[in-house]
C-alpha cells in the first residue's frame, strides 16, 4: 500500500457522476483532483483543480496526463484496459490495469477467484421426473476438489 499526503494530486480518468463524487470526497480530504475525460464539460470538472479533455484511446495523451497527477485511477470499468498502459507508465494506477482485464471477462474472473483457492459456487439445478428425479428435488453437484461445506 502506498499512502498519498494530502495535498498530492489524484488523476481521474472518466469525468462523470461517479468521478465527480470522488473528486468532492477528495477534496475534504485535502486532495486535488485533476480529470480526463472526452467530454467538452464533464460533470467532475466543475468540482475538480483540473481538466484535461482527450479521447480514451489516445497513449500519449493518457501518458501526459500521467505525468501530472500523483496517483491515478478510472470511474468506470467499461474503459478499454490497453491504453492505460501509457498512464500507468507515468503514475501508480488503482485499481491496476490487469484488475479492470479481469472484470471485464466473466470467465476470466472466476478463474481468477477460483486461482485464489476460493471453493466454486454451488449450483441448483431442476428436473422434473420425466428426467428420472422427483418434481422439485433437488441436488447440488460440487466439484471433487472444493474443501466439505462447512455450514
Amino acid at each position: 500500500m502506498i499512502l498519498i499526503p494530502p495535498g498530492s494530486t489524484i488523476g481521474i480518468v472518466g469525468g462523470g457522476q461517479l468521478g465527480r463524487m470522488l473528486a468532492i470526497a477528495a477534496a475534504q480530504l485535502g486532495y486535488r483532483c485533476h480529470i480526463y475525460d472526452p467530454s467538452e464539460a464533464p460533470p467532475a470538472a466543475e468540482v475538480s483543480a483540473r481538466f484535461t479533455r482527450g479521447r480514451y484511446e489516445d497513449e500519449a495523451a493518457l501518458a501526459r496526463f500521467g505525468s501530472e497527477v500523483d496517483v491515478a485511477t478510472y470511474e468506470f470499468e467499461n474503459i478499454a484496459a490497453g491504453p492505460l498502459s501509457a498512464l500507468a507508465a507515468e503514475a501508480p494506477l488503482y485499481p491496476p490495469r490487469r484488475a479492470l482485464e479481469i472484470a471485464q471477462d466473466r470467465l476470466a474472473e472466476k478463474e481468477f477467484v477460483l486461482d485464489l483457492g476460493a471453493p466454486r459456487a454451488l449450483r441448483r439445478h431442476r428436473q422434473c421426473s420425466r428426467a428420472g428425479w422427483g418434481a422439485g428435488e433437488d441436488r447440488n453437484p460440487r466439484h471433487p476438489e472444493d474443501p466439505p461445506l462447512r455450514l
